[in-house]
């Protein structure tokens, strides 16, 4: 048997900037991190070499690629020829979260199966693979930021090119900077989900036919490479700053990003101490992410107490296979 996981993600300033509408003009780049929750594949030789099943939010079981219904199984288990194989998704978190689970699954799944047939590669090649599957073989109009930071783990600045090519720069914070930044890190879940394809399509056309949509874009950039700055010199407080500026810029990118219990929960988080804060991903639902100091956390904790909370802890390994093939 083969278990492997790839992580999701934190985007903290800069998402948006690699959908391909927007970087194939004028380039883009992020400040984000893969968090310690995890999607996890096992893929295991079953017994009758000429079926596969598949088991999801349901089971699968198949004789043909083309009768499989989950799309990115189908592209991968198509593109890799493996038949005769039970394969199984679990994870930490739901999807439709802003954690970038879709692309932590399909991560995932090409690390199983690379590893099912002895493959060696980059992890830049996984997760360009990955952007390959999700963007041009699936269709998803999504940027390319997940897959690679579920790829390669760790707190990094990454810049997309023209040219399609990617850039991955592990940001390094002097002192304790990062351990401080861990701690002063407090996400809630909203309790909704959301459907990030909906929403990305808008805001896909908005950097295409809007000039206003396209000046936040480009705002949103530079704030991003101001914080990979200030982040390199230590200033960790400058997260929070650039979280509540970014945030209201975010909410004027599409329609749907923001609601009525998002923006609730974001005034409550900031009348109690938080310094500033956002959505994760897309928006419509999922997570909230607050800089607070810890002077303030518990203020925030019981402003937010009807709400899930999630530890924030940096994952530093990327995809990785956990249990290989005996």
């Amino acid at each position: 048997m083969i278990i492997s996981r790839a992580p999701f993600r934190v985007s903290f300033c800069g998402g948006g900037s690699d959908i391909p509408a927007f970087y194939e003009k004028y380039g883009g780049c992020v400040l984000s991190c893969s968090i310690r929750k995890y999607v996890y594949i096992a893929l295991h030789p079953s017994f009758n070499k000429h079926t596969i099943t598949l088991k999801y939010s349901k089971t699968e079981e198949v004789n043909d690629f083309d009768e499989i219904e989950h799309k990115y199984f189908k592209i991968m288990l198509k593109d890799y020829n493996v038949k005769g194989v039970e394969i199984a998704s679990m994870a930490d978190i739901p999807s439709g979260t802003g954690l970038g689970s879709s692309s932590a699954f399909t991560v995932a799944t090409l690390k199983a199966l690379k590893a099912f047939k002895k493959l060696s590669y980059s992890k830049y090649a996984l997760a360009s693979e990955a952007c390959e599957v999700e963007i041009n073989k699936a269709g998803s109009p999504i940027g390319k930021q997940d897959q690679f930071a579920s790829a390669f783990g760790g707190l990094n600045f990454i810049s997309f090119q023209k040219d399609g090519k990617v850039s991955v720069e592990p940001l390094l914070i002097p002192g304790d900077g990062e351990a401080r930044l861990q701690s002063n890190i407090m996400m809630f879940y909203t309790g909704l989900t959301h459907d990030a394809n909906q929403i990305l399509s808008e805001q896909s056309k908005n950097l295409v036919n809007r000039e206003d949509k396209i000046k936040a874009q480009l705002k949103l950039c530079e704030m991003t490479k101001e914080l990979k700055e200030h982040l390199e010199e230590g200033d960790i407080d400058y997260l929070g700053v650039v979280l509540r500026e970014s945030w209201e810029i975010k909410k004027t990118l599409s329609s749907g990003i923001a609601n009525e219990t998002i923006n609730s929960i974001y005034d409550k988080a900031l009348k109690a101490g938080a310094i500033g804060g956002k959505l994760l991903g897309a928006g419509g639902g999922g997570f909230m992410l607050f800089y607070v100091k810890p002077e303030s956390q518990s203020s925030v904790r019981e402003a937010l107490k009807g709400y899930l909370e999630l530890e924030f802890k940096i994952d530093y390994e990327g995809a990785t296979i956990v249990h290989g093939l005996k």
